[in-house]
């Protein structure tokens, strides 16, 4: 199970990362990047999106992107 991660890092900013589960445990973290910005973070958070969406080879069950600010 893949899911995102938002977090602070020690400068202020947000970071992402997509985070892949295997029961209770996190197997493995990919780092998308960190942004100062509202707007920097929902990109990241976008192209964490389209990682999982790539690993996983299928499209989403639901499309979210309509709850994408513009």
């Amino acid at each position: 199970m893949a899911y995102i991660r938002k977090f602070k890092t020690t400068s202020g900013a947000t970071g992402v990362q997509v985070c892949y589960k295997e029961g209770n445990r996190v197997v493995r973290t990919v780092h998308v990047g960190s942004g100062e910005s509202e707007m920097a973070v929902e990109k990241l958070v976008k192209k964490a999106r389209e990682i999982i969406e790539r690993e996983r080879g299928t499209k989403p069950m639901f499309d979210l992107s309509r709850f994408d600010k513009k």
